[in-house]
């Protein structure tokens, strides 16, 4: 039998803004795989629904309407069109897994899947590095992702920690919100673009110690939360750009 749609909340409703904000913001710094990956949101009240892209969309447009509302099962709640299985074995693994995280962003830029091709994985090089230091899981590549077996090995990867490598693949960050989600990607795709250039000279360079990037990642989440100032000014800019992702 399927389920009764409720009432859209307000919270809702804002979580479907910053949703959509994350897409055309996605689309803007050209993270984008035409209409393929993923951002979703957790429906603000649930433990099993989540709001995300329907597929055949490009992300500018997204809006805040035509996300499609789905359970952790695959079901279709609210919206129109079809969603990509894909989308819902990543996904729903982490919101089913980790009822603390509201957000899952995935993508696969080159650099980030480069990276992600990488046998020891993300070096520590430098204070962005650090950000990361002991907050990445490593999950092994199985081909695409079709298989619900794989919900449960996805959400093991990830653990506690708030960002997943999918080796040969790319990158999933997570977040209490849209916001912490989004920003936690701009700074992975940035190290990516740092670790890719650095190998790229082909000359000798100095890592980081295990004890300076420990303590660096110390003084990063001491200084403030994640999106704190960034996703107030990234929601500005997206409003210049893509004014209609509210609708």
């Amino acid at each position: 039998m399927k389920r009764k749609e409720t009432p859209m909340t307000d919270e809702e409703r804002q979580q479907r803004i910053d949703l959509a904000a994350a897409y055309q913001l996605a689309e803007h710094f050209g993270w984008t795989m035409l209409v393929w990956n993923h951002i979703s949101a957790r429906v603000p009240g649930t433990e099993d629904q989540f709001l995300i892209n329907p597929l055949g969309l490009m992300y500018d447009e997204i809006t805040a309407s035509n996300l499609v509302k789905v359970d952790t099962k695959g079901e279709k709640l609210a919206g129109e069109g079809e969603t990509s299985p894909a989308g819902f074995v990543i996904h729903g693994a982490v919101h089913q897994a980790r009822h603390d995280i509201d957000c899952v962003m995935h993508m696969h830029t080159p650099e980030a899947v480069a990276l992600s091709c990488l046998k020891d994985g993300l070096p520590q090089l430098c204070g962005e590095t650090a950000y990361f230091h002991e907050d990445i899981g490593y999950h092994d590549y199985e081909g695409v992702s079709l298989d619900l077996d794989e919900q449960s090995r996805i959400a093991r990867s990830l653990g506690n920690k708030n960002n997943l490598i999918l080796k040969n693949h790319g990158l999933i960050t997570t977040g209490r919100s849209v916001g912490e989600a989004f920003v936690r990607m701009y700074w992975l795709i940035y190290c990516c673009r740092i670790v890719t250039s650095l190998y790229a000279m082909g000359r000798p360079f100095v890592p980081l110690s295990e004890a300076l990037a420990a303590k660096t990642a110390a003084q990063d989440e001491a200084e403030s939360a994640p999106s704190v100032f960034e996703w107030p000014a990234l929601l500005r800019r997206a409003e210049r750009i893509a004014p209609h992702f509210k609708d």
